[in-house]
């Protein structure tokens, strides 16, 4: 079965869930002998600084063999994400103040001491004059 066979078959049963710039869709198809498979599609979508703008799409196919394992391994994977992380979703498109890791800087006692020290310009050390 080629690529363009996938394409060319007529979608049963389709549902589509937006998301922000990304779109999911998931189509129930029917193979050569009859059967059922999903396919999963995420398209997403990019624009350029003229305006102008294009789609990148990627596709899954899921064939009724897999379904017990995929969905096993699914929920296994949503749940350890909730276990760890919560719902609340973490992102800087999602929140205003959110920092990367990478744009904070460690910092050690030597720092600490002195941005405490130069908090207040009346803090004033006599051991060092």
């Amino acid at each position: 079965m080629g690529e363009k066979y996938h394409e060319d078959q007529e979608e049963i049963h389709s549902k589509v869930l937006r998301a922000g710039r990304r779109t999911y869709f998931f189509d129930v198809r029917s193979t050569k002998a009859g059967d059922y498979y999903l396919t999963i599609t995420e398209s997403k979508k990019f624009t350029h600084d003229d305006g102008s703008f294009h789609y990148k799409k990627h596709k899954i196919y899921l064939y009724k063999e897999d379904f017990d394992a995929f969905k096993e391994h699914f929920t296994e994977m949503m749940d350890f994400i909730i276990a760890e992380k919560g719902t609340e979703v973490i992102s800087d498109r999602h929140q205003k103040d959110y920092k990367k890791e990478d744009d904070i800087a460690p910092v050690d006692a030597a720092d600490a001491e002195k941005a405490a020290a130069t908090d207040s310009f009346t803090d004033v050390d006599f051991d060092d004059i």
